[in-house]
């Protein structure tokens, strides 16, 4: 009943794609293909003897679960396509919860790619042809050709440089553009946190700058299409470039997807000042100081380094201090911690 309904969310997703009418298209389409494969993800897990509920609770496990499960001891996905499945999941959540604007040839990607490993989890798992379950007719079409990632993302780069122009007062179609690039290049880096407007502000003026995209997107630079086989047979794959590892990211670990390339640099992994872990928990910037010195976090490697660059240091945290901070919060009064670790004169934290 789950591979049913996992092969039915994926037609219909497909249907959505192709459909004449762009009128909720992208959105409908990625919430679709990202049930399909949720569904096809826990079909799979029960066939190899696995188990989808949740412990001592009435629902069944979610999507980070599944994959984790998966790229386990059940061996149903390898690293490299639970990336694939990491970045359908993450524009999902932008395309249910807030603004997102993907290129036609962005969507491209993700359905090619996203119909393959359909194809090779349903074909390795169950032993089932994909071909024997859709119409004929049925698969993504696109009347642009796929491209190399670095082509995408430069030409992406260069439409949003165009709306950030001086005078131009189209920010918010910039930042809708740049979110998927942001997304995209977060979930192969292991960051499950959306990316917020401080992220994209920080973005928008790196390009500016004139820093390149592999600079501004770095884990997107550690990966490449693979692509197999002509229009209608069609194969695309996601994958990493020669010589750069993928490695688990260890469960329950803050803010973190399931797999990650390989940290790529410490910027892009310490990548928010005190500032913007303070928008992403929801506090004041003095508050956030308070939790930071309530978990010490200037003491855990995982969520925070100073950096120095030339002559400056900069105090940087990684998304991982934002869950342990959303974290202590469900445990502990705000008014409680403030009170022991409210202001200090002789500490300063930034």
């Amino acid at each position: 009943m789950l591979l049913d309904k996992a092969i039915d969310s994926l037609i219909l997703a497909i249907e959505q794609f192709n459909r004449p009418v762009d009128r909720g298209r992208v959105n409908v389409f990625l919430i679709l293909l990202d049930h399909s494969f949720e569904m096809l993800l826990k079909a799979s897990i029960i066939h190899r003897g696995g188990n989808i509920w949740e412990h001592d609770k009435p629902q069944t496990i979610g999507f980070d679960k599944c994959v984790r499960l998966g790229v386990g001891g059940l061996k149903i996905i390898s690293d490299e396509q639970a990336l694939t499945l990491q970045t359908i999941n993450g524009l999902r959540d932008a395309a249910q919860h807030h603004l997102i604007e993907v290129s036609e040839d962005q969507l491209y990607l993700h359905a090619q790619s996203g119909v393959t490993l359909f194809r090779d989890i349903l074909n390795d798992t169950f032993d089932i042809d994909l071909s024997s379950r859709l119409p004929s007719r049925v698969l993504p079409i696109s009347t642009v050709a796929p491209t190399e990632i670095s082509i995408m993302f430069e030409t992406k780069v260069q439409e949003v440089k165009k709306l950030l122009e001086p005078g131009k007062r189209r920010r918010t179609e910039a930042y809708a553009k740049l979110r998927p690039l942001a997304i995209f290049d977060a979930t192969i880096r292991g960051e499950k946190l959306q990316p917020s407007l401080s992220d994209l502000s920080q973005k928008s003026k790196e390009l500016a700058e004139g820093k390149s995209w592999q600079e501004v997107f770095p884990g997107v630079a550690a990966i490449q299409l693979t692509i197999e086989g002509t229009a209608p047979s069609i194969s695309l794959h996601i994958t990493k470039k020669e010589g750069v590892p993928v490695q688990l990211v260890p469960e329950g670990t803050p803010g973190a997807s399931v797999v990650a390339v390989k940290r790529v640099n410490e910027l892009s992994f310490y990548s928010l000042g005190r500032d913007d872990i303070a928008e992403h928990v929801g506090l004041t910037g003095p508050k956030t100081t308070a939790m930071i010195r309530y978990l010490d976090l200037q003491n855990d490697p995982e969520c925070y380094k100073e950096i120095t660059i030339g002559e400056s240091r900069f105090k940087r945290y990684s998304p991982k201090a934002i869950g342990a901070i959303k974290k202590a919060l469900e445990e502990k009064s705000l008014d409680d911690i403030w009170k022991e670790y409210g202001p200090r004169r002789s500490v300063v934290v930034s």
